[in-house]
């Protein structure tokens, strides 16, 4: 079996598992010191990735992580970090890009100064980093469309969440309006500019809402309307579908209690220990057969919700 259905495969949530180590840390071989980096550190969603980092780092025996990035979605200053990491001239970078575009000289700066860059969650196409783990975002914004063309019985109106600059976002966008063209019952009335603050959510869902009153569903891109309890109260679940990207809690309690009708669920940990892994195997001369590895995307619905919590609950543990 190809070694990139292999990691599909061994990552059923989050990919925490991994494969066997290139090395076993053993014999007095150096440690290496790997920059990993979220888009931003208030975002909960983002925690699972550095658990699956350090756990990877653990399995290997002589890996240290480095976990940075902005506090607040800023791609200025998470190009200042990545600078300094590689001033630092750390042994590898694995990076959620705010910006792909933007981040590209940076990245492009650091494979020639010999730091293996590998992306993840949200890639840099354009750059030379090596390799990108996550989902096809693409594919996935199509599922999210599909699933609303579905739910909607193929008509009704439609708003979006987003938040513009993020490649990763702008894919499954771009897989969202794909699908819905397909069913021309269906009519986008508009697309919000989140700009990955959570904090907003509540304030544009309420007041998309109140400006559309015969809205048939929301669809976010991103986690946001499910990492507080409270962003989608505007929304009567009787006449308004909500389907959103993302499953952490308390985004599958949403979905029990009707207020979320689906959610797409990515490879968390996997976002930290993959990478990891790709940058570890790469350092001992074995660099990945392919550029892309997509983990796949989990289709959650109230029906599959309880194999779902068992399956993240083992993941959660370790086990």
């Amino acid at each position: 079996m190809p070694r990139v259905a292999a990691l599909a495969l061994i990552v059923l949530l989050a990919g925490c598992g991994g494969h066997q180590p290139a090395g076993n840390g053993s014999g007095g071989s150096k440690r290496l010191r790997f920059a990993v980096m979220p888009k931003t550190l208030d975002l909960p969603v983002f925690n699972y990735a550095k658990a699956g980092a350090e756990r990877k780092a653990k399995e290997l025996g002589d890996v240290e992580i480095l976990w940075n990035a902005p506090t607040s979605a800023d791609q200025l200053k998470q190009k200042e970090l990545l600078e300094s990491f590689i001033t630092q001239h750390v042994d590898g970078i694995a990076i959620s890009a705010l910006n792909g575009d933007f981040l590209t000289e940076t990245i492009n700066r650091a494979v020639d100064a010999g730091i293996p860059v590998v992306t993840w969650d949200s890639d840099a196409p354009k750059s030379k980093r090596i390799a990108f783990y996550g989902v096809d975002d693409f594919k996935s914004g199509q599922i999210m469309g599909e699933q609303a063309i579905k739910l909607l019985d193929g008509k009704g109106k439609i708003a979006i969440i987003t938040s513009v600059g993020a490649t990763n976002l702008q894919r499954r966008l771009d897989g969202v309006k794909d699908a819905l063209a397909k069913a021309p019952g269906i009519q986008i009335v508009e697309v919000f500019d989140i700009k990955e603050d959570s904090v907003r959510c509540a304030e544009i869902i309420a007041s998309g809402t109140r400006r559309y009153p015969d809205l048939g569903a929301w669809l976010s891109v991103g986690g946001w309307p499910v990492f507080t309890r409270n962003a989608t109260a505007s929304v009567d679940p009787a006449k308004t579908r909500f389907i959103s990207f993302d499953t952490i809690q308390p985004a599958r309690d949403l979905l029990r209690e009707g207020k979320v009708t689906v959610l797409l669920g990515q490879k968390y940990f996997g976002w930290g220990s993959e990478p990891v892994q790709i940058l570890y195997d790469i350092k001992h001369g074995k660099n990945p057969p392919m550029p892309i590895v997509d983990s796949g995307v989990d289709v959650v619905t109230k029906q599959n919700l309880d194999d779902y919590e068992a399956q993240w609950k083992k993941m959660e543990s370790g086990s």
